[in-house]
């Protein structure tokens, strides 16, 4: 059997690994894959904010480029072809739980001062240094998915993956200018909701990451012993 992870593969471009994948090599399919899943995973887990509702759009999106395969073109680049791939089923798909059960800034606004404050001492800070950690990234899930899918994937886009706005207008099928006012207008809406929310903008907010996980945990938010943002998806992947 054919190894994708052998140097053969490995040292293979995209369009070389494609045309054995189109002339019916699996093992250069799976490299391909392996190649290119890690960034859809990584946009798909901070579009939905869900491990399992990320791996499943994963594997959707997996699914969809390996049908489509054949349709590739080396007139362009094969990246920018799978992104674009991607990026119209994050726009198109149905709403995921995850959205379903994120209305707005204010219902998130609410959550966060329903769950109470509780100070850790510097050894538990130490001590639950991942549970923090995980805290801040689920709250700040929260907060992406009260933005509306496109301004999410584009805020996601700009302000996390730093892709300049002519690398994004070409991604999103959208002019310079549209990207540019809608990152903007992106950032506007989740700073907004964090001057007025978040320590870690502003020092008189009284909300803290380190303060609020034993709220976290308790209301089911966190699981220390099953941590959505730091589990490993290539392991099961």
């Amino acid at each position: 059997m054919e190894n994708p992870f052998s140097s053969d593969y490995r040292d293979k471009s995209d369009n070389e690994l494609i045309d054995s994948a189109v002339n019916g090599s699996k093992a250069a399919l799976e490299a391909l894959i392996y190649r290119h899943q890690h960034f859809i995973y990584n946009i798909a887990l901070k579009m939905i904010g869900n491990v399992q509702d990320a791996q499943d759009t994963t594997q959707e999106v997996l699914i969809k480029i390996i049908t489509k395969l054949s349709q590739f073109k080396n007139e362009s680049n094969f990246r920018t072809w799978l992104y674009r791939i991607t990026f119209n089923h994050f726009l198109k798909m149905k709403k995921t739980s995850s959205e379903l059960a994120t209305e707005s800034f204010e219902t998130v606004g609410n959550q966060l001062d329903i769950i109470p404050y509780q100070a850790l001492s510097e050894l538990e800070e130490a001590e639950m240094s991942a549970q923090i950690e995980e805290t801040k990234l689920t709250c700040m899930s929260g907060m992406l998915l009260c933005l509306e899918r496109e301004q999410r994937l584009i805020f996601i886009l700009g302000e996390v993956f730093n892709a300049n706005h002519s690398l994004g207008a070409s991604l999103l099928n959208i002019s310079k200018d549209n990207f540019r006012q809608k990152l903007s207008r992106a950032r506007k809406d989740l700073y907004n909701f964090m001057n007025n929310k978040c320590g870690l903008i502003r020092k008189d907010n009284p909300c803290r990451c380190s303060g609020k996980t034993k709220g976290f945990i308790k209301a089911g938010k966190v699981n220390p012993e099953n941590m959505q943002f730091k589990s490993d998806y290539l392991k099961t992947i």
